[in-house]
């Protein structure tokens, strides 16, 4: 028990010292931590201190890696797709479970009610294709989404075929078929109101996210 204990102060302790990380070393150290502390809590639980450290040293890679890794070409990933965004109305950011994601509104990259890509946001894709080359570890899912106007019946193959056009442009740029998967949820997940030209401007979109996977 008083190993437990004195492993909760030492996560405690670390968490403390967060505050002046950027959001990425806060995520990976609290998932770092909380790894620590469960594998030593197995080892405790069993009376074997050499258990008990292993468990944390264990634990401690396994909640730092999470889901996916945020790698240092994951970052910098991140970096080139906000510079080759900038004022295209394109949002890049880190998801809680570390991965890239892109969210491009119709107005970015398609046409109301079609699904072929907009000249406007082949130059980002071009951009976006160069990063996923370059990491063999990366899975891509890409999700296409609609406005409520229309009926389920146009709205979920159009938002699949949006999402099928943009994995094929990628591919088109030497990106492994392997990498991808694609979804189309319709009208059935807004993000805004669709009470508006605004809003369904907002809903009518795809989302990219890129996870990197460790090495095995």
């Amino acid at each position: 028990m008083k190993k437990i204990v004195l492993s909760t102060c030492a996560v405690a302790f670390f968490l403390t010292g967060c505050a002046g990380m950027s959001d990425t070393q806060r995520n990976t150290g609290i998932g770092a931590g909380a790894g620590a502390l469960g594998g030593a809590a197995i080892g405790a639980a069993t009376g074997n201190s050499r258990t008990a450290a292993a468990g944390a040293a264990i634990g401690a890679g396994v909640g730092a890696l999470g889901g996916y890794l945020w790698s240092q070409r994951m970052e910098a990933q991140k970096r080139q797709m906000e510079q080759a965004t900038q004022g295209t109305g394109i949002a890049v950011s880190q998801t809680a479970n570390n991965e890239l994601k892109l969210a491009i509104p119709s107005d970015a990259g398609f046409d109301t009610g079609r699904a072929a890509i907009r000249p406007a946001l082949a130059p980002v894709l071009d951009q976006f294709a160069n990063g996923l080359r370059g990491n063999p570890n990366a899975e891509v899912r890409i999700i296409g989404h609609t406005d409520s106007t229309g009926s389920d019946a146009i709205n979920n193959p159009l938002s699949i075929e949006r999402a099928s056009s943009t994995r094929d442009y990628l591919i088109a740029r030497g990106v492994s078929p392997a990498a991808f998967k694609i979804e189309g949820r319709g009208s059935r997940e807004p993000v805004a109101d669709n009470g508006s030209d605004a809003g369904r401007a907002q809903n009518r979109r795809v989302e990219i996210y890129v996870g990197e996977r460790p090495q095995g």
